[in-house]
C-alpha cells in the first residue's frame, strides 16, 4: 500500500470553521447575518398615505419600524425554486462532466451551488470505485503494489477545469455584487437626506407624510451595503425616522398604540431567543440568534418604562448563547490540537522507519506492514488546526512516500535476492513434481499443503520469471489433486459402506442418553464428531444431505449441554472444520475462512481503538454523554468477546493443518 491511498484521508475541512464572532451585547450594533429571505410587505405599507392631517388620525397604525424586510449581507445562493432533484448516481463519469458544463453555461452562477457539490461528490465516489479496481487488476497481474501508480484521467482533468472556471465565475460575480453594495450604499444615504430635509416643508403634513412613505418605500426596494457600513447606515436612518415622527406630531394614542406593537414584538423575540439556550446545536443556535438580533432591529421603539428591561433580557439570552458558542469552538480548536499531536507523533513514526536501513526481505516486509497499520490509525484522528492540516499530512505522505520509494530501490538493486529466490521456488517446484503421481493421498496431502505454505513465504523474484514459475508448481498441484478425485470418483463401493456408517452414529446422537455430568456429556458428543469424521466418503448426490442431518442432530444435542454460547459455537465450528477436512477441494476454502477471520479482527481492533479514542473526548458530567459511554464500552466488550472467538477458530484452523 502506498500513500496514494491516503490522499482522501485529510479532505478539505467542513463547516466546524465558520465564523466565530460574537454577536456585539449593543442594542443598535447589527450582528452579521446568514441568507435569508425577505418577508412579506407589512400591513401598513399597503395602506394608501394620507392626504391631510385628518386622514393621519384616521390610520390604525403609524409605522414606527422602517422595514419588515432583513438587511442581507451575503449574496443569496440557492434561491431556485423547488425542482425535482437529479439523481446523480445514475450518471456515468462523462456524463456527469457534460452536465456540469451544461448548468454552469445555462445556470445562472449563483444559483448552482448544490448541484456542483452534489456531482463533486458523485464523481469522486465513482472516480475512487475505478481507480480500486485498476489496483485489484495491477494486483491481479502479479505486480507488487508498491509499482502500482494511477495514470493521468483526463475526465477528472476535465471536470477539475470546470471547478476552476465555476470559482471563477463565482468570484466575478460577488465582485460585482459587493459593487452593487456600494451603489446602494449611495441611494440610501441620498434617501436620508431626503428625510432630514422632510421636516423643513412648508406643505400639508398628509402631503409630507406621503412623500415620507413613498421614501420608505424606495429604501425598502434597493438591495444590500457592505457590512462595515450598515450600523451607521441604520442608526442614521433611525435618528432621522424618529425626529420625523417628532415633527408631524403623531396622535398619542396611535404613537402608544405602535409601541406597544412593538414591544409585543420585541416579547416574542426575547422568548425565541432564551429557548434557543436548549438548542443541541450551537453552531444552529448561533445562527438562529443573528437572524434574531437582525429583526429585533428593524423594529421600532417601545415605552420607555419597558426599554431597559426588554433589552437586557434580549441581552442576556444572547451573552449565553455566545458563550456556548465560544466554548464549543474553543473544544474543537483543543481536539484538533490533539490531533495535530498525534499525527506529528506518526509522521515521527515513519521518519524514523525511512532512516532505518533494511538488508532483508523480511525486514522490509515487516516494516511495510507497519506503516500500513500507522496509515490506518492516522485515518481515525480527525482534522488537525486549518492552518496546519495541509502542512502535517504533506509530511506524513512524503515520509510514506521516501519509505516506499527506498523499498522499491533496494528490490531494484538487489537482483540476488530475487535470484535466490527464484532458486527456492524452482526447487518447490521441483518437489511438487515428484509427489504429483504419489497415490498415498493423506500424506501426499498435507505435504503439498506445506511447500504451498512454504512459498509463501518465499519474497518476491523477478516480473520475468514469477508468472511461469508460479504456473508450474501449480501445474503439478493440480495433477495430484485430479488424480486424487478421479480415485476417489471410483469406489463407488466403498462410499455406500460409509454412508451406512454415517447413518448409525447419526442414529448414536439421536437416541443418546445425557447424564448428569456435563463433561461426560461433552466428551461424548466429541466423540461422536471424530468417528463421523473418520468415515470416509459417500456417493456424491447424498453426501450433503447426510452432513447435514448429522450436523442438524448434533447440533441439536450440543444446544442441550449446559455451557455457555461462545463454547457451543467453537464446538460447532469444530464440526464443521473436521467435515470439511476431508473435502480435498474444501482445504481453499478453509484457508479463505481463515483468512476472514484474521481480516475480521484487525478491523474489530480498529474499532475498539477508535471507540477508546472518541471515549476520551466525552464530558462525563453529562447525562447524555454518560449514555454514550455506556454504548461505547458495551461495544467494545462486545468487539473483545468476538476477537477471542475468532482468534480460537483460527488456532483450530491452524492446529488442523499441522495435523
Amino acid at each position: 500500500m502506498s500513500t496514494k491511498d491516503l490522499q482522501n484521508s485529510d479532505s478539505v475541512q467542513d463547516e466546524q470553521q465558520n465564523e466565530k464572532t460574537e454577536l456585539n451585547l449593543d442594542e443598535n450594533l447589527d450582528p452579521k447575518t446568514e441568507k435569508e429571505e425577505s418577508e412579506e410587505k407589512s400591513e401598513e405599507e399597503k395602506t394608501e398615505s394620507p392626504v391631510s392631517s385628518e386622514k393621519i388620525e384616521e390610520e390604525t397604525v403609524i409605522e414606527s419600524k422602517i422595514d419588515e424586510t432583513e438587511e442581507k449581507n451575503e449574496p443569496v445562493e440557492d434561491n431556485k425554486p423547488d425542482l425535482k432533484e437529479i439523481d446523480f448516481s445514475k450518471f456515468s463519469r462523462e456524463d456527469l462532466v457534460k452536465e456540469l458544463s451544461n448548468i454552469i453555461d445555462t445556470q445562472p452562477i449563483n444559483d448552482i451551488r448544490k448541484d456542483v457539490e452534489a456531482i463533486k461528490a458523485v464523481f469522486y465516489k465513482k472516480q475512487k470505485a475505478l481507480n480500486e479496481q485498476k489496483r485489484k487488476d495491477f494486483l491481479g497481474t502479479g505486480e507488487n503494489i508498491e509499482d502500482f501508480v494511477l495514470d493521468e484521467d483526463p475526465v477528472e482533468t476535465e471536470l477539475k477545469d470546470l471547478f476552476k472556471r465555476y470559482r471563477r465565475l463565482k468570484a466575478d460575480f460577488n465582485k460585482q455584487h459587493e459593487q452593487v453594495k456600494e451603489v446602494n450604499l449611495e441611494k440610501k444615504y441620498a434617501i436620508i437626506e431626503e428625510l432630514k430635509e422632510l421636516v423643513n416643508k412648508d406643505e400639508s403634513i398628509g402631503d409630507t407624510f406621503k412623500e415620507f412613505r413613498d421614501l420608505q418605500i424606495k429604501w425598502k426596494e434597493l438591495g444590500q451595503v457592505p457590512q462595515q457600513k450598515l450600523k451607521d447606515l441604520w442608526n442614521t436612518y433611525h435618528h432621522h425616522v424618529e425626529k420625523f415622527y417628532d415633527y408631524i406630531n403623531i396622535n398619542k394614542e396611535l404613537r402608544d398604540l405602535d409601541l406597544k406593537k412593538n414591544l409585543e414584538v420585541k416579547i416574542g423575540l426575547c422568548d425565541k431567543a432564551e429557548k434557543l439556550v436548549e438548542e443541541q446545536s450551537v453552531v444552529a443556535a448561533f445562527k438562529s440568534l443573528q437572524k434574531f438580533h437582525n429583526q429585533w432591529r428593524e423594529v421600532g421603539p417601545v415605552p420607555n418604562e419597558e426599554k431597559d428591561v426588554i433589552w437586557e433580557r434580549f441581552k442576556e439570552a444572547t451573552r449565553i448563547i455566545n458563550k456556548k458558542h465560544q466554548d464549543y469552538f474553543k473544544g474543537l480548536k483543543d481536539e484538533q490540537k490533539n490531533n495535530l499531536e498525534r499525527k506529528e507523533g506518526l509522521c515521527v513514526q515513519v521518519e524514523e522507519m525511512v532512516i532505518k536501513e533494511n538488508s532483508s526481505h523480511k525486514e522490509w516486509s515487516e516494516q511495510t506492514n507497519d506503516i500500513i497499520e500507522i496509515q490506518k490509525t492516522w485515518r481515525t484522528i480527525g482534522f488537525a488546526p486549518k492552518k496546519d492540516n495541509n502542512k502535517i499530512y504533506s509530511r506524513f505522505r512524503n515520509a510514506c512516500d521516501k519509505f516506499f520509494g527506498k523499498k522499491r530501490e533496494f528490490y531494484a538493486q538487489n537482483k540476488e535476492l530475487q535470484d535466490d529466490n527464484l532458486n527456492k521456488k524452482i526447487e518447490f517446484c521441483e518437489k511438487a513434481e515428484l509427489l504429483q503421481d504419489s497415490t498415498d493421498w493423506k500424506k501426499t496431502t498435507k505435504e503439498l499443503i506445506n511447500l504451498q505454505n512454504e512459498w509463501k513465504q518465499v519474497g518476491p523474484v523477478s516480473k520475468k520469471q514469477s508468472d511461469k514459475v508460479w504456473k508450474r508448481f501449480r501445474a503439478a498441484c493440480d495433477h495430484f489433486f485430479n488424480k486424487k478425485s478421479e480415485y476417489y470418483a471410483n469406489i463407488d463401493q466403498e462410499y455406500d459402506k460409509n454412508l451406512k456408517l454415517k447413518q448409525e452414529i447419526i442414529e448414536k446422537v439421536k437416541s443418546y442418553e445425557f447424564t448428569s455430568d456435563v463433561n461426560i456429556n461433552y466428551e461424548a458428543l466429541k466423540k461422536f464428531q471424530e468417528e463421523f469424521s473418520e468415515v470416509g466418503f459417500v456417493p456424491y448426490k447424498l453426501k450433503d444431505k447426510i452432513q447435514n442431518e448429522f450436523r442438524e442432530e448434533l447440533n441439536k444435542q450440543f444446544d442441550k449441554l449446559k455451557v455457555g454460547d461462545t463454547e457451543k459455537n467453537l464446538l460447532k465450528f469444530q464440526t464443521r472444520l473436521e467435515t470439511l477436512q476431508h473435502k480435498p477441494k474444501s482445504l481453499g476454502k478453509i484457508r479463505h475462512e481463515r483468512d476472514k477471520f484474521f481480516n475480521k479482527i484487525k478491523k474489530l481492533e480498529s474499532n475498539i481503538s477508535l471507540w477508546e479514542n472518541n471515549i476520551g473526548f466525552f464530558n462525563a458530567d453529562s447525562e447524555e454523554a454518560k449514555i454514550m459511554l455506556k454504548d461505547y464500552h458495551e461495544k467494545i466488550e462486545s468487539a473483545k468477546k468476538e476477537i477471542n472467538v475468532l482468534e480460537e477458530k483460527i488456532r483450530m484452523i491452524d492446529k488442523s493443518d499441522s495435523e
